[in-house]
C-alpha cells in the first residue's frame, strides 16, 4: 500500500470540503490581478515565489502567481516545491518517505526518482517529521491541482541551509519546460502596515535584482529556499518580476500588525 501524507491544515488554512475549496480557488483565480507588465499566459514562468498563509489572508496574492500558469497547464509534469520549516528545527533540506501527498482535491504522486536524486546530495535527508504538520508546502497543493493537469511532486522542507546548498539541489532538479519550481514564503511578520510596506518593497527590489545577500532574517520566513532560488536564477540568467505585493492589512485583519505577501515569477 502506498504511504500517504494526509492534509494537516485543511479546515484551518483552507476549506476541507472539496466543493467549497474548488469554489474558493475559482473565485481567487478569477479576481482581477494587479497591473504589471506581465500578462498571464504570455510568458510561462520557470519558477514562482508564492505566499503560504491562510487563503483569506494570502490567497489573492497566491492566485496572482498561479494565474501565470494558464498557458502551461498541460506542459508542467513535475513541480519541485520548497518551503521553510515552521515547527521542526533541523539543518539542510528534508525529503518525505511518502508515496503520495493528499489534499481534499485528491492525491498527488511523489516523483520518487527525483527524490532519490536529491538524496544523493549530503544536505538532503528523509525527515518525515518536518513534513507532518508543515503548512508552507501543503497550502500550495490545492492551487497547483486547480491550475495544472496531472503532475508529480518533489516536496522539500528547508531548515537551516545556505543559499548555495539550496541552489545545488534546485540545479540538480531543474529539468526542462516540464518542471516548475515553486518557493513558498511570506515576507515581513507582525509589523505595522506602513513599516511592512516599506520593508517588503525593499525585499521585492532585491528579488527583482536577484540579490540574495540583500534579504535578511526578518524580511522573509522562507528566506533560505528563496535565497537559494535567487542564487541559481542569477547564475542561469533568469529574470524576476513582482506580480503582486500586499499584506494582511489589504486582505483581512487589522493594520496594526500585518504579514507581508509577495508573488513573483521567474522567466
Amino acid at each position: 500500500m502506498p504511504t500517504i501524507r494526509q492534509p494537516a491544515v485543511a479546515d484551518r488554512f483552507y476549506p476541507g470540503d472539496p466543493a467549497e475549496l474548488r469554489r474558493m480557488l475559482d473565485a481567487l483565480l478569477a479576481e482581477p490581478h494587479p497591473s504589471t507588465s506581465f500578462q498571464p499566459g504570455t510568458i510561462p514562468p520557470k519558477a514562482l515565489i508564492v505566499p503560504h498563509a491562510g487563503y483569506i489572508y494570502s490567497g489573492p496574492i497566491a492566485a496572482t502567481a498561479y494565474a501565470t500558469l494558464a498557458a502551461v497547464r498541460g506542459q508542467i509534469q513535475r513541480v519541485v516545491l520548497l518551503g521553510p520549516s515552521h515547527r521542526l528545527p533541523f539543518v539542510g533540506l528534508a525529503a518525505s518517505s511518502a508515496d503520495v501527498f493528499a489534499t481534499p482535491l485528491g492525491p498527488i504522486p511523489i516523483d520518487q526518482a527525483a527524490v532519490e536524486r536529491a538524496l544523493t546530495l549530503p544536505q538532503v535527508q528523509r525527515l518525515d517529521a518536518a513534513h507532518a504538520q508543515e503548512h508552507s508546502l501543503e497550502v500550495q497543493l490545492p492551487f497547483l491541482q486547480q491550475v495544472l493537469d496531472d503532475f508529480t511532486l518533489v516536496p522539500l522542507v528547508v531548515g537551516e541551509a545556505t543559499p548555495e546548498s539550496v541552489a545545488e539541489v534546485l540545479d540538480l532538479l531543474w529539468g526542462g519546460p516540464e518542471t516548475l519550481i515553486v518557493v513558498s514564503s511570506d515576507l515581513t511578520h507582525y509589523l505595522d502596515y506602513r513599516t511592512a510596506q516599506r520593508i517588503d518593497a525593499a525585499t521585492s527590489e532585491a528579488i527583482e535584482a536577484l540579490r540574495p545577500e540583500s534579504i535578511g532574517y526578518d524580511q522573509a520566513c522562507g528566506r533560505a529556499p528563496l535565497n537559494g532560488l535567487l542564487t541559481l536564477a542569477r547564475r542561469r540568467g533568469l529574470r524576476a518580476e513582482t506580480l503582486d505585493l500586499r499584506n494582511s492589512g489589504d486582505t483581512a485583519g487589522s493594520r496594526d500588525q500585518v504579514v507581508g505577501y509577495g508573488a513573483y515569477a521567474f522567466h
